[in-house]
């Protein structure tokens, strides 16, 4: 049988030297489970991937982004789905957000991005992602 396949979006947010990290909430699913990704989430039907990471960010997180261009896109293959990440350089708005989505969230250099244990798809765009054009 055929996987389903899911386009998602994430936001690649820097704040001075720092990028947003955001915990995943626990879930029976061991390969996503507390691990860590840019915020964001799927594409809905209709939608295109600007709108989509906007609703995604204003309910998981109650804040407001400005999307920017497309750093990058990768595949990947879970036991359930494939998915295909696409990140976009976001800028965040000056009011703090809220963690509707989330166990918790952290501002980390590049340096320290791989101390954390993300999931596969964002490890993948990480290593794709050029950090110094930003």
């Amino acid at each position: 049988m055929e996987k389903r396949h899911l386009n998602v979006v994430c936001a690649v947010v820097k704040q001075g030297d720092k990028y947003l990290c955001t915990q995943r909430l626990r879930s029976n699913k061991k390969y996503e489970s507390e691990l860590w990704k840019f915020p964001g989430g799927k594409v809905k039907t209709g939608e295109n991937d600007y709108e989509a990471l906007i609703r995604e960010i204003r309910e998981e997180m109650d804040w407001d982004v400005y999307v920017g261009r497309k750093l990058g896109s990768v595949e990947h293959e879970y036991p359930d789905y494939v998915i295909t990440l696409t990140a976009y350089e976001c800028r965040g708005s000056e009011k703090p957000f809220r963690l509707f989505s989330h166990l918790d969230a952290k501002w980390l250099t590049v340096e320290k991005l791989c101390s954390l244990r993300w999931t596969d798809a964002d490890r993948k765009l990480i290593d794709a992602i050029d950090f110094n054009q930003q």
